[in-house]
């Protein structure tokens, strides 16, 4: 009974530390010629390395609007939000920062938020995100348990806080 209790131990410890190999993963892409991101990533991902170049300062200077920012955090916490995005792409550049800018004000849950990046075939290379028909990055896909209620492409209508408010309140 002892050995079988250490061998599921090992097997938890290994199986998580799988995982936890998997996020912020960089791999080649050949299109590019360079080492990207692909797959889950986590604000690490986001802030260090290249993309930190363009992330940090876009974070820092962007200024939600506080209307749609109050209307937001009533019901941000409701929804899910996949966000998939590459490295290499300046849209993505430009708009994640200022996404996660408007979620850290909101006060999105980390939970409720998955983060992935692409190579420049779209392809997340270490997760299978066909179901997601992603053409365009950064695509931010708003859901309500399974059903999505919305989605903004390469970038806003108006700003992103309105879109995503726009879609968030669908679900009210």
């Amino acid at each position: 009974m002892k050995n079988l209790i250490v061998v599921l131990g090992f097997i938890l410890l290994a199986g998580q530390a799988l995982v936890a190999q998997k996020v912020n993963t960089k791999v080649y892409d050949a299109r590019l010629e360079q080492k990207v991101l692909a797959g889950p990533c986590n604000r690490q991902g986001l802030t260090e390395g290249e993309f930190g170049t363009y992330f940090n300062p876009e974070y820092n200077d962007y200024k939600p609007s506080e209307q749609y920012i109050n209307k937001l955090k009533k019901e941000i916490n409701s929804v899910t939000i996949v966000v998939v995005f590459g490295e290499w792409c300046g849209d993505s550049q430009e708009q994640v920062p200022r996404f996660m800018k408007i979620m850290d004000t909101a006060g999105m849950k980390d939970s409720n938020l998955k983060i992935i990046a692409v190579n420049r075939d779209k392809d997340a290379v270490v997760e299978d995100i066909s179901s997601y028909h992603i053409e365009r990055v950064p695509t931010f896909i708003v859901f309500n348990g399974d059903d999505e209620l919305g989605r903004i492409v390469e970038t806003p209508n108006s700003t992103l806080e309105e879109d995503l408010w726009k879609i968030v309140k669908k679900n009210m």
